[in-house]
């Protein structure tokens, strides 16, 4: 009778784990066959959440340009997926590549104070914040010309981690163009 309790509870809780266990493979062999056909889902506020897909970039970048780029490994970088502001990924380092928008290319000149000014210009929705969510003190970028082969990258979300703080990113990181699929913006 005890073997037979023990068997029915070993049962039960196979299939709880079958229950829970399959739809995970499920949908890790999911992401697995769409990250490499170039589809991403992001989780961040930066951009709506949702479905994207890498797009090859098939001509010159733009100004205004959404793309998906590896963040270089620098101290900056590893101080930011410490500190929570990136997620865990496939770019070197670990880190997942980031969704941003081209805000400005080489020779351009970024001046950094309150809020951003390209050119002389300013960025729309670039004000700089002094702290994260947390209190922490975050550091901005102190400005300059943007160098051949670099970008300098914002999202209009108020609280994102983009060039404002980590300054211009190397083109040859760039995955691609970024294009929503499917995604929720509230």
């Amino acid at each position: 009778m005890r073997v037979l309790k023990g068997t029915k509870l070993l049962d039960k809780r196979s299939a709880s784990l079958t229950w829970i266990g399959v739809p995970a493979l499920v949908a890790v062999a999911a992401m697995s066959v769409l990250g490499t056909s170039g589809f991403r889902v992001n989780l961040t506020p930066s951009e709506p959440i949702g479905l994207w897909r890498i797009l090859p970039l098939d001509r010159s970048l733009r100004g205004g340009d959404l793309i998906f780029i590896c963040p270089p490994v620098t101290e900056t970088m590893r101080e930011a997926r410490t500190r929570g502001y990136l997620r865990y990924g496939l770019c070197a380092g670990g880190i997942a590549p980031l969704i941003k928008t081209v805000a400005a290319t080489s020779g351009q000149i970024i001046d950094i104070g309150e809020d951003v000014r390209i050119d002389g210009r300013k960025l729309a929705r670039s004000k700089l914040m002094p702290r994260d969510a947390r209190g922490r003190i975050i550091k901005p970028y102190r400005g300059g010309v943007v160098l051949p082969g670099t970008v300098y990258l914002h999202s209009d979300f108020p609280g994102s981690f983009d060039s404002r703080y980590f300054g211009p990113l190397p083109v040859k990181n760039i995955l691609g163009l970024a294009r929503e699929v499917w995604t929720y913006a509230p």
